[in-house]
Formats: structure tokens, sequence, C-alpha cells
């Protein structure tokens, strides 16, 4: 465990703010470097990227995970500077502690851990680490699939070591993610005098009335696999900051998670069917992040909760909850899954794991590399 806190804590210390990379993927390249793997850096605009492989064989097992981090925001709030790692209290506080430095070395640490003990194995055994999962995700993985997917080399399978558990780690397996659609939503009328509103056309009411139906109406009550699908209401500006003038336009903006009973294209064609009946003039504009997919392999599933129950000793949750991830563009290569650490502290002030969630994601993942390359 001192090898691979020792990355961790190195990987915390690159001020790897997205898309900078800061030595990051060199932390990674160093790591990997005496162990025989195949290292290839690849950049994609300013975005460093990079994928290592081992064996040539099946099962091929691919770890895939992110070293960029938010930014740090208020730095005098830490208890600690947020990229001088430190240690308290059984803990490791530093930005990407949680989100996901500290899974990176872990599923690294293991799979040397594997190989001092198997080092020629039959299979193969890869990991995809980007720089660009908590900003755009156009030039990290999205990329790195298709590279891999042009020179017809897929993984069998993958795990993602994105933050899955409320409380610790190896309690959730994030099998599938939820759809992710974006709008921003402008109505227009005519501006005016505020005391005489009868000359002019004030978009503010109609827009009201809108979000209201939009909040209001419920979207579907949840699939086989995962929960309702929700609209959010996340903003709304006139841009006009007089109190005696009526303004001539209003947007808001919306956030839709929805599962695998809707489509980005057939919720834009409900939106801009709401918009039309508001009555006024409008716009609506689309930023459709990602569908929802499921990973459908029961055995692939069994088989990573075996290994985190052997360490936990608790069956982990198939859940489907929570934001985006790089898995979105993995599930195009080969079945993929997520198990990492809790993220109650992600992207947060003071971002930390527990020295024991650490110990025993490094347990998890060494299981997994056993399991898939010892026994195909």
């Amino acid at each position: 465990m001192t090898e691979i806190l020792r990355l961790a804590q190195a990987l915390i210390a690159c001020r790897s703010v997205t898309p900078i990379d800061d030595g990051a993927m060199g932390v990674v390249e160093d790591f990997l470097k005496p162990y025989g793997f195949r290292i290839e850096r690849l950049r994609f605009g300013v975005v460093e990227n990079l994928y290592a492989r081992i064996g040539t064989g099946s099962p091929h097992l691919c770890f895939a995970g992110h070293v960029d981090v938010v930014p740090p925001g208020d730095e005098a709030a830490w208890t600690s500077p947020p990229f001088e790692p430190a240690l308290r209290g059984g803990k490791l506080y530093g930005r990407g502690a949680s989100d996901m430095k500290a899974a990176v070395a872990a599923f690294l640490g293991a799979g040397v851990d594997f190989l001092r003990d198997n080092p020629a194995p039959s299979g193969s055994l890869s990991y995809l680490v980007t720089g660009d999962e908590e900003a755009e995700s156009i030039d990290g993985t999205a990329k790195v699939v298709g590279v891999l997917k042009e020179r017809g080399e897929k993984p069998d399978y993958c795990i993602v070591g994105e933050p899955t558990a409320p409380s610790f780690a190896g309690e959730t397996i994030k099998n599938g993610r939820r759809g992710n659609l974006s709008a921003v939503i402008t109505l227009h009328g005519t501006q005016g005098h505020s005391a005489y509103p009868q000359l002019a056309d004030n978009p503010v009411p109609k827009m009201l009335a809108l979000l209201q139906r939009l909040n209001d109406t419920p979207l579907d009550g949840g699939t086989e696999h995962f929960e309702p699908s929700r609209l959010v209401l996340t903003g709304i500006d006139t841009g006009n900051a007089a109190y005696n003038v009526i303004p001539a336009k209003v947007t808001a903006r919306v956030n839709i998670r929805f599962n695998d009973r809707h489509s980005g294209k057939g919720l834009s064609e409900w939106l801009e069917k709401m918009c039309r009946e508001s009555g006024a003039r409008h716009e609506l504009k689309i930023y459709s992040g990602t569908e929802p997919f499921v990973t459908e392999d029961p055995a692939f599933a069994a088989r990573v909760s075996r290994a985190a129950q052997a360490v936990t000793g608790r069956a982990p949750v198939l859940s489907t909850a929570g934001g985006t991830s790089d898995a979105r563009f993995i599930r195009a290569l080969c079945p993929v899954l997520e198990l990492g650490p809790s993220g109650a502290t992600a992207h947060k002030v003071d971002e930390n794991i527990a020295l024991d969630d650490l110990e025993a994601l490094h347990g998890i993942y060494l299981n997994i590399i056993e399991d898939f390359l010892c026994k195909p």
C-alpha cells in the first residue's frame, strides 16, 4: 500500500485542472514503464491521453480513468492546499483524491502487483487514462476509443474507476448511465415601460407558465434499469437590471436526465412543442450530452461483484443513477462497468479518500485482474 499511496500523492500533486496535464501522464507512464507495458501518449488538441497495454492475447481486460480534475475553488477554504496531498485522520486529502486519482493509483498498482507474480499472462491488461473527462470530453476517451476502433483493438471488458459509491469502496457498481440533455429556451416579447404594460408584450409571464408546465409534466415512471426521467430548471435571466422596464426577452436553462424510454431527439422535439404552445416567439438551443445505456452482461457483473464482495464482505448494488462518465464512449468498444470509491467529497473543498477505501480498491481491482486473466 505504501507504493500505491505514494502514486496517489504524486498524481494529486499535479495541478491537472482540466485540460491541463501538469505532468500527471508522466507520473502514470513512469510507474508502468518498468513492467513491460507498450505505452502510447495520444495527444489531441491540448489534451494528453495515455494508452498502455501488456500482452496480445485474450481475454483483454482494460481499466479506464482520468487524471484531470475540476478547479479547487477558494483555496483559502481548504484545510490544506488542494494540490499538496495531506494525510489526516486516516484519509488522503487533495483535489482528485476521490475523483479519481486515487482509483487510478489503485488499479495501476493492482496491475503491477499481478504482473510481479504473473510476468507473462496469457491474456492482456491495458489502461486508458485521459485528461479530458471533467470538461468537454471531446479530445479524451472519445478520441482514444476512435483510435482503438480504427485499428481493431477492442478489449473484452472494461472497468472504469469513477467514484460510484455513496459510502465506501465497492458498495455500488454502475452498470449503465442515464442520458443527459441540456437546453436554452428564449422567449421574445416587446420591451416597454412598466407603467404602461398594455403597450408592451411581457415575455416573463409566458416563460414562467412554460417552465411550470415543464416542471410539472412527468416524463415517465422509470424502467427496469433506470429511475424516472427528470427535468430540472437550472436558470432564468432577462438581462434586465432596471425596475421600470419590461424586458424584450427572457432566457431559461433546463437539464434533463433521462432513461431508456427516451432519446435526445425525442426530448428535443417535445421541448420544441412545449415552446410553440407558449404562444411566444421562441428560440430553442439543444445541447445533447449522451444517450442512456445499460451493460446487459450478467456474467460480467457477477464476476466483478464477487471480486468486490470478497474484499468488503457485502454484495455490491447495481445502479444506473448519477451523472455521466467516459463509460458512455467505452461502451462502443466492449462491455463496461464502473466501480470506485465513495463520491461523497468529490468536487468539494477538502476532497478526500479514506485510506481503508484505497486499500479496498486495490484489493478489488487485483481480484478482478486475477479472475479474468487467470481464469478466462
